[in-house]
C-alpha cells in the first residue's frame, strides 16, 4: 500500500511543476517580445528624431551658406562697383615709382655731368676712347714701384666699380646692347691689365730681393699691403735645404715647401686681392634677379578667366596695362646669366635678344608685366646649358667665393745684383715674371711631396660654416676642389691649412644659401620717411635702416655679438649694401636660381611682385610682419601681419593683425598667429578690397593715410627694392 501511494503522488508533482514551468516560459517569451518591441520602438524613434536634427542641422547649414553666399556675393558686387575707382587712386600712389625712377636717371645724368666738368684727371670708363687712352698710357709707364702700382691699383678698382654699379643699377630702357658688351669688356681689360702691372712691381720687388734680407734667416721675406690687396713675397736666396716653413708677419700667412723646392732658385708669393677677379664675370655683376612667371597652363588660363570678366572690370585693368612700362623700368634685368666664361659677351647678346623677343610676344597675349614673364625664358636657357656632372666642379650658382682670392705662384728669382767694387752688375733678362714649374714636367720621379700651406681668414667677413676651398682651373674657366688634401680649419684661431699638389690659386667658397629660408621678419617706420627692416636667419638677426633714399647695416647680431662691424653705420643705396653684404659673406638676397637649393613654397610672381609695390606704398605709416600662415595659404595668395605704426618703438603682439593678398584683392583674416588651423575666414565688419592701399585705409586713422600720401616717392622706392631683392614672402 506504501509503494502505491508513493507511487501515485510522484507523478502528481511533475505535473504540477511542469505546468509551472511552461507557464514562466510564456511569460519569459512575452516579455522578451515586449522588450523587443520597446526596443525598436526607441531605436525608430532616435532614427527619426537624428533624422530630422540632421535635417534642421543641414537646413541650417545650407542656410548660413546660403546668407554667408549672398553676403559674399554683395561684398563682391560691392568690390567690383568700387574697383575702377580704387585701382585709379593706387594708380596716382605708384606716381611715386616713375617719379622716383626719373630723379634717378636724372641724378646719373648729373653724376656724368659733374665729372666732365671736374677735369680732374680721371677718365669716364663709359666713354671708350677716355679709357683706351688711360688704360694705353698705364701700360707704357715704366714706374714698377709697387706702392705706386696699388696706389694706382685703387683708380682702377674705382673704374671697375663705377661700371660694375651702372650695368647693376641702370634700367634696360636706358642702356644698350652695345653698351652692356662695352662695359664688360672694359672691366676684363682693366683686371687684365691691373694683374699685369702687379706682377710687373713684383718682378722689380724680387730683382732686389737681396735689400730685403732677412737678417735670422737670410731669405727675403716682406709683406706689403693696403686696402685692396695684400702682398706676402719670399725668395729663396740662401737654398738651405733644412728650411721647413715660414709664416709672414703681420699675417696668418705661411707654406712648407718641399726639400727639392727648398734648395732652389724660387720664391713664393702669396698674393691676397680682397676682391674677385678670376670667377666668370656674371658672377661679379648679378641683378636683383626677376620673379619667376607662372607656367604657360596657368597664364593661359588667366588669360581666359580675364576674358570672362564683365566690361566694366576689364576697363578698370586697363590700368595696371599702363603701369607696365614704367614697372619694367623699376625691375632690374638679369642680363648676364647665362654667361659661362668671362668673356662670352657675344652670346650674352644673343640670348637676351631672344629673351627680349620672347617677352613682347607673351606680353601681348598676357596680362601681366613683362618683368614677370622673362625669366621664364632664362630658366629655359640655363636648363639647355651643360649640366655640372664632375664631383670635383664647383657649382657656382650654390657657391661662390668669399674673403677675395688667393694667388699662390711659385716663381722664378731673377738674377740678383752684384757689388763688383763700385758697380752695381746685374744680368738682364726680358721674359718678364716667369713661374717656377712643380712637379716639373719632365722627371724621372713621378712621385712628389704636397706644397703646405697656411692662410688666414680675413677679418671683413663671415664664414657660417667650414669654407670650401677651391683652385681655380683656367683651362676650364671653372673652380675645383681636387688636387687639395688634408684640409685643416681651426675655428678660433681663423687659419685652414691644406697641402697642394702644384701652386694654384685658391678661394674660399660658400654656401650662398645658409641663411635661407629666414626664419621671420618685420619692416616697421620709426619716423618720417624712416624704417627699419629687420630679417632673423638661422644664423644672425639682420638690422637695415631705412632713410630717404639710402639705407644702411645697423646691425649683425650673431649669438648676442655684433659682427660686420667695419660695414654698419655706413649710408648707401640699396644696389651698394646688397652688394657689400653678399661680398662680406652674408647673403639674404635670393638669385633666380635659389628655389632648387631651399626648400620653400613658391608663390605667384604676380601676387609676390604687387605685395611688395603695395607694401612699400604704406611702409611709411603701417608696420609688416612674417606670419606662419603664410605657408598654409597656397601659392596665389600671401599672408602677413600689419599693425598701424606711428611710433619709433616696437609692435605690440595683440596690435598685429593678419591679411590675405593675391594681387587682385586684399581681405582681413579672423584668425590669428595663435589659432590652430588655417581659415580664409573674413573678419567680422571687414569687406573685400581690390588694393592693400584701401583695405588697410578702413581701420586706419587719418593720421596713417596722410602720412601714406605724403610719403617721399624715394624712401618707397628704398623700401620696394630691399623688399624685392629679399623676397620674404617667398623665402621665410
Amino acid at each position: 500500500m506504501l509503494k502505491l501511494k508513493k507511487a501515485s503522488v510522484t507523478p502528481r508533482f511533475n505535473a504540477s511543476k511542469n505546468s509551472i514551468s511552461s507557464g514562466k516560459n510564456k511569460v519569459g517569451k512575452a516579455e522578451k517580445l515586449r522588450l523587443q518591441k520597446e526596443e525598436e520602438e526607441r531605436r525608430l524613434k532616435e532614427e527619426e528624431e537624428a533624422r530630422l536634427q540632421a535635417e534642421q542641422e543641414e537646413a541650417a547649414r545650407l542656410e548660413k551658406e546660403r546668407i554667408e553666399r549672398a553676403r559674399m556675393e554683395k561684398l563682391e558686387a560691392k568690390d567690383q562697383e568700387r574697383r575702377e575707382v580704387e585701382l585709379a587712386e593706387l594708380n596716382s600712389l605708384e606716381e611715386k615709382f616713375v617719379c622716383a625712377q626719373r630723379w634717378k636717371t636724372e641724378f646719373r645724368a648729373y653724376t656724368k655731368w659733374e665729372h666732365y666738368i671736374a677735369c680732374d684727371g680721371n677718365p669716364d670708363p663709359t666713354v671708350l676712347q677716355e679709357i683706351n687712352t688711360f688704360m694705353n698710357l698705364w701700360r707704357e709707364d715704366q714706374n714698377k714701384d709697387i706702392q705706386s702700382v696699388m696706389e694706382k691699383g685703387e683708380q682702377v678698382l674705382n673704374l671697375i666699380e663705377k661700371l660694375q654699379f651702372l650695368l647693376l643699377d641702370t634700367p634696360p630702357s636706358e642702356i644698350t646692347e652695345k653698351e652692356t658688351a662695352q662695359y664688360q669688356e672694359t672691366i676684363l681689360e682693366l683686371e687684365d691689365l691691373l694683374h699685369q702691372k702687379y706682377n710687373e712691381a713684383t718682378e722689380q720687388l724680387l730683382k732686389s730681393a737681396i735689400m730685403y734680407e732677412d737678417s735670422d734667416t737670410g731669405n727675403m721675406q716682406t709683406v706689403i699691403k693696403d686696402k685692396n690687396v695684400t702682398f706676402c713675397i719670399w725668395a729663396n736666396l740662401k737654398k738651405k735645404a733644412r728650411f721647413k716653413n715660414h709664416v709672414f708677419c703681420d699675417t696668418h700667412h705661411g707654406f712648407d715647401l718641399p726639400k727639392s723646392l727648398a734648395v732652389s732658385s724660387i720664391a713664393v708669393r702669396i698674393l691676397h686681392t680682397h676682391y674677385d677677379h678670376i670667377s666668370p664675370l656674371w658672377l661679379q655683376c648679378q641683378r636683383v634677379p626677376r620673379l619667376e612667371v607662372l607656367d604657360s597652363e596657368e597664364l593661359t588660363q588667366h588669360s581666359q578667366d580675364n576674358a570672362g570678366e564683365p566690361e566694366e572690370e576689364k576697363e578698370a585693368r586697363e590700368e595696371p596695362k599702363v603701369q607696365s612700362t614704367t614697372e619694367e623700368e623699376m625691375l632690374p634685368v638679369e642680363r648676364n646669366s647665362a654667361i659661362s666664361l668671362r668673356r662670352n659677351t657675344n652670346s650674352i647678346t644673343d640670348i637676351n635678344k631672344v629673351i627680349e623677343e620672347e617677352t613682347e610676344k607673351k606680353s601681348e597675349c598676357f596680362d601681366i608685366p613683362p618683368e614677370v614673364q622673362i625669366l621664364q625664358m632664362q630658366e629655359k636657357t640655363s636648363e639647355e646649358e651643360e649640366m655640372i656632372t664632375d664631383e670635383n666642379t664647383v657649382d657656382l650658382q650654390q657657391f661662390v667665393p668669399v674673403g677675395g682670392v688667393y694667388h699662390i705662384d711659385g716663381l722664378q728669382l731673377p738674377p740678383q745684383v752684384q757689388q763688383i767694387n763700385s758697380w752695381s752688375v746685374v744680368e738682364l733678362i726680358d721674359s718678364g715674371l716667369e713661374a717656377y714649374p712643380y712637379p716639373p714636367e719632365k722627371s724621372e720621379d713621378t712621385t712628389h711631396p704636397p706644397i703646405q700651406i697656411t692662410l688666414g681668414l680675413p677679418d671683413s667677413v663671415i664664414y657660417w660654416k667650414e669654407p670650401v676651398v677651391g683652385r681655380w682651373d683656367p683651362a676650364g674657366q671653372q673652380w675645383r676642389t681636387d688636387g687639395i688634401n688634408n684640409i685643416t680649419y681651426e675655428i678660433q684661431e681663423e687659419i685652414i691649412t691644406f697641402e697642394i699638389d702644384a701652386f694654384y690659386t685658391i678661394a674660399f667658397l660658400q654656401d650662398i644659401h645658409l641663411n635661407m629660408p629666414y626664419q621671420a621678419w618685420e619692416l616697421r617706420p620709426t619716423s618720417t620717411d624712416e624704417a627699419v627692416f629687420v630679417i632673423t636667419t638661422v644664423f644672425a638677426e639682420v638690422q637695415m635702416q631705412i632713410k630717404g633714399n639710402q639705407c644702411m647695416l645697423a646691425a649683425v647680431v650673431v649669438e648676442e655679438k655684433n659682427v660686420l662691424s667695419h660695414l654698419i653705420g655706413q649710408w648707401m643705396c640699396p644696389v651698394t649694401l646688397r652688394r657689400a653684404l653678399k661680398k662680406s659673406g652674408l647673403n639674404i638676397f635670393p638669385e633666380e636660381y635659389s628655389y632648387k637649393y631651399v626648400c620653400l613654397k613658391k608663390k605667384a610672381p604676380l601676387t609676390e611682385f604687387r605685395a611688395y609695390q603695395q607694401m612699400a606704398l604704406v611702409a611709411s605709416a603701417f608696420a609688416f610682419g612674417w606670419s606662419k600662415w603664410n605657408l598654409k595659404s597656397g601659392q596665389d595668395q600671401v599672408v602677413f601681419k600689419v599693425s598701424e605704426h606711428l611710433k619709433a618703438d616696437f609692435v605690440k603682439d595683440e596690435d598685429w593683425s593678419l591679411y590675405m593678398f593675391n594681387g587682385q584683392r586684399a581681405q582681413k583674416l579672423k584668425i590669428t598667429e595663435a589659432s590652430e588651423a588655417f581659415s580664409m575666414e573674413l573678419e567680422e565688419d571687414s569687406e573685400f578690397h581690390s588694393t592693400l592701399y584701401h583695405m588697410l585705409k578702413d581701420f586706419a586713422s587719418k593720421e596713417a593715410i596722410d602720412k601714406v600720401n605724403t610719403a617721399n616717392f624715394l624712401f618707397v622706392d628704398v623700401v620696394y627694392q630691399l623688399l624685392l631683392a629679399t623676397r620674404v614672402l617667398t623665402y621665410s
